[in-house]
C-alpha cells in the first residue's frame, strides 16, 4: 500500500508523462485541492482546461462538469476518477422534461444552468453558470420574450428578482444548499454579530434575503479582499472553508452550516485519482452529435459573458 507521500509522488510523475492537468472544483476535499493544477468554479475550470495544451484532463469533480470540459475540449481525454460522483439537482431534469417544457410555452427561449447534463444543455438555447446568470438573463430580457429557466429554482428565484423578469421555472434545488436555512443564518449572526454573510444562490429565498452579499463560489473566493470585515459567515458546501482559509489567512470564515456537506465532491480521493492516471480510465466523452448541439448554448453564453 502506497503512503501519501508515494501517491503524490506517482501522481506528479504520471501527469508529466501523459500530459495530465488536475483540475479541482472548490468543494472538493483539502487532499484533492492540495494535488490541484488548477482549481474554481464548474464552467471556469473547464474553460482553463480547454486553454492548456494538456492533452488529458483529471477532472476532480462531478459528471456535468466533466461532460462540459468534453464539450468544450473533445480532442483531449477527460478523466473522472470516480464515476458515481453525480448531481442529484442535474439528475431531476431530462431531455425529453425540456422538450415539454418548449412545447408549453412555444416561443420561449430555454436556459439551462451549467448544472446540468450533456443531454438537457443540448435542448435549451444559453448557458449560465450561478456567476453569470444575471447578465444572461438581463440580456435575453431584452428580446421580450418568455424565458424557460431550468433545473435550478432557487438560483432562477434569485436572478429573477434581481431582474424584474418573470420566468418559468423547473422545481428543481440543490438539495446541499437548500439544508442552509434561515435559523441557521439568524444563529451565526447572533453568535458572530460583525460577520458578513455571504450565500450561493442555490440556497432559498429566505436565506438569500438575510445575507449580505449572494455570489457563485468564485464570487466568495474575491469578496473577503474587498471589505473590512474580519469574519465571514459562508453559506455554501463547507468544502469552500479550505480554500478560503488558504487564500485569506487573516480572516475567519464561519460555515453557516455544518449540514451543507456534498456526498458526490468528496468521493474523489487520491488513491483514485493515481488510478485514474495509471489507466486512462474511467473516460467521460460526450457523443459528437450531443457534443454540437450542446456546445451551441455553452457558446451563446460566452458570446454575452
Amino acid at each position: 500500500m502506497e503512503n501519501n507521500k508515494e501517491i503524490v509522488a506517482n501522481i506528479e510523475e504520471l501527469k508529466k508523462q501523459k500530459n495530465a492537468v488536475i483540475i479541482v472544483h472548490n468543494y472538493q476535499p483539502p487532499e484533492i485541492q492540495d494535488i490541484a493544477d488548477i482549481m474554481g468554479d464548474s464552467l471556469e475550470l473547464s474553460r482553463k482546461a480547454a486553454e492548456t495544451d494538456a492533452e488529458v484532463i483529471v477532472f476532480c469533480g462531478v459528471r456535468f462538469m466533466a461532460e462540459t470540459a468534453s464539450i468544450l475540449s473533445p480532442e483531449k481525454t477527460v478523466l473522472l476518477p470516480d464515476t458515481g460522483a453525480g448531481c442529484p439537482m442535474a439528475d431531476m431534469i431530462t431531455a425529453e422534461q425540456v422538450q415539454k417544457m418548449k412545447a408549453q410555452h412555444p416561443g420561449a427561449l430555454a436556459v439551462t444552468y451549467v448544472n446540468s447534463t450533456a443531454e438537457v444543455k443540448a435542448e435549451c438555447d444559453y448557458c449560465c453558470t450561478s456567476g453569470n446568470a444575471l447578465k444572461v438573463i438581463d440580456k435575453l430580457k431584452q428580446q421580450g420574450r418568455d424565458i424557460i429557466f431550468v433545473p435550478d429554482k432557487n438560483l432562477g428565484t434569485y436572478i429573477s428578482h434581481q431582474t424584474e423578469k418573470g420566468m418559468i421555472f423547473w422545481e428543481g434545488y440543490c438539495p446541499v444548499h437548500v439544508k442552509i436555512t434561515a435559523d441557521d443564518i439568524r444563529r451565526q449572526r447572533s453568535l458572530y454579530p460583525e460577520a458578513k454573510v455571504m450565500v450561493h444562490p442555490e440556497c432559498t429565498e429566505d436565506v438569500t434575503e438575510l445575507s449580505d452579499v449572494v455570489v457563485s463560489t468564485g464570487g466568495m473566493v474575491t469578496y473577503p479582499g474587498t471589505v473590512e470585515a474580519k469574519e465571514f459567515i459562508v453559506g455554501t458546501e463547507i468544502g469552500m472553508l479550505y480554500r478560503l482559509n488558504k487564500i485569506h489567512p487573516d480572516k475567519t470564515f464561519i460555515p453557516a452550516s455544518d449540514a451543507a456537506v456534498c456526498i458526490d465532491m468528496k468521493k474523489i480521493t487520491r488513491e483514485k485519482v493515481l488510478s485514474a492516471l495509471r489507466n486512462m480510465s474511467p473516460e467521460i466523452r460526450v457523443s459528437e452529435e450531443i457534443r454540437r448541439k450542446a456546445l451551441i448554448p455553452l457558446k451563446r453564453m460566452l458570446e454575452i459573458v
